[in-house]
């Protein structure tokens, strides 16, 4: 069988590949036994719901995993957006959970398609297909499949930012991701692509719905609010042991390699000036209407600087493959391997893999030389930022333009 007939077999079947892939995804949490199935989903369930007894930030939930309680880590705003969740049972919550992602993730492969191939109604019936080929692929990935397996909402935030740069409404793209960034912190880097593209007013107005986020819980929960910025906020030790190596960030990889407390500091703040240099440099590399280019520029230089990056943070994964394969650099072989290497490496789950050479979570992985393995997120992030700066020197200087023009 031929590429081209394997490719056109598939699209013929790709609503039925879709609906395995989403059977089985659920069948693989809701009945295999497993300790971590749904913990996330716990923490923020079941800590929202301390909001009526004013325990929101001592909470532990502890019922599968004794030897690391999870305390709720996420702003006050999170916890008044989950409570309505804590009121519904949670079996049913968990299945809906996970279909939401599924959907998500969907929705996200769709949006990437009309950034990358444009809008017009030409083959739109293939790229719906080619986009279930996608979602079906794209649930056996490492950053999703951890994703659903915990419960986790990252997916659901991808899809905020997604659609915050899809929109040319300066008010709603500010207000998806300062929303996105009250529930999580992490998402507030999307306001570096505004700032990027010239979209200072989304930018701006993304900082005001933030610090509105921060005003409504400091009106409904005060003492949380308080407790929340005055001790927690910016405690990567709280979240859980930096040097796991399900932690693929800068700051994850220099405390695997077992720098002392005193110089880990220095040594990330060092690679942290090189990454954003880095990644400045390959951003002016881009062509002009390159919208998800920048977007994942900005993103994956996140994950690098973000003190935990957790193995499912990585859902951008997904448009990233989808970029190299469809986007401007799609001639180039070093993005066609890059993406091989990216896909290779979230459906094996090299975290996954390493972390049974881990004897504890609070403890790096054994022997020394697997710290080096260990690297695979970074190196791949870092590889993208190479490439994008190889092919700009071999292509002509970019104009980037002042406004995204994309209509939702």
């Amino acid at each position: 069988m031929t590429r081209r007939s394997f490719l056109a077999r598939a699209l013929r079947w790709a609503p039925v590949i879709l609906v395995i892939a989403v059977a089985a995804r659920l069948a693989w949490t809701l009945l295999v036994p497993n300790a971590t199935n749904f913990l996330d989903l716990h923490v923020y369930v079941d800590g929202a719901s301390q909001l009526l007894t004013g325990d929101l930030y001592s909470f532990r939930y502890s019922e599968n995993t004794p030897e690391f309680p999870l305390p709720f880590t996420y702003p006050p705003f999170a916890a008044i957006v989950f409570f309505p969740l804590s009121l519904v049972p949670f079996s049913a919550l968990a299945v809906v959970w996970q279909l939401g992602i599924a959907a998500a993730l969907y929705a996200i492969v769709r949006l990437s398609q009309r950034m990358l191939l444009g809008t017009g109604p030409a083959a739109n019936s293939a790229r719906v297909r080619e986009a279930m080929l996608w979602t079906a692929v794209g649930l056996w990935t490492e950053p999703v499949r951890t994703t659903l397996d915990y419960g986790q909402i990252n997916v659901y935030l991808v899809l905020l930012i997604m659609l915050a740069v899809a929109s040319h409404r300066w008010w709603v793209s500010g207000a998806l991701v300062g929303i996105a960034a009250g529930i999580k912190l992490t998402p507030a880097i999307a306001g570096l692509y505004f700032l990027a593209r010239r979209r200072y007013g989304a930018a701006a107005f993304s900082g005001v719905v933030f610090f509105g986020t921060v005003g409504l819980s400091w009106l409904l929960i005060p003492d949380e609010t308080r407790q929340y910025f005055a001790s927690y906020f910016g405690d990567a030790d709280r979240i859980g042991p930096v040097a796991s190596v399900w932690n693929q960030s800068l700051f994850g990889a220099v405390h695997r390699f077992g720098v002392p407390d005193e110089w880990a500091r220095v040594v990330w703040a060092v690679l942290v000036v090189a990454c954003c240099v880095l990644a400045f440099m390959a951003w002016r590399q881009l062509t002009k209407g390159d919208r998800l280019g920048t977007l994942l520029i900005v993103q994956i230089l996140g994950l690098l600087l973000s003190p935990v990056s957790w193995s499912h943070h990585w859902v951008w994964v997904i448009p990233l493959v989808m970029w190299l394969v469809y986007g401007p650099l799609r001639d180039l072989r070093l993005a066609r391997l890059l993406a091989l290497f990216w896909t290779a490496v979230t459906l094996i789950g090299v975290p996954w893999v390493l972390s049974f050479a881990q004897p504890t979570i609070w403890s790096t992985v054994e022997p020394y030389a697997l710290v080096w393995v260990a690297l695979v997120y970074v190196v791949g992030a870092l590889a993208v930022f190479a490439t994008v700066l190889f092919a700009g020197r071999r292509a002509p200087k970019p104009q980037h333009s002042d406004r995204d023009s994309l209509p939702v």
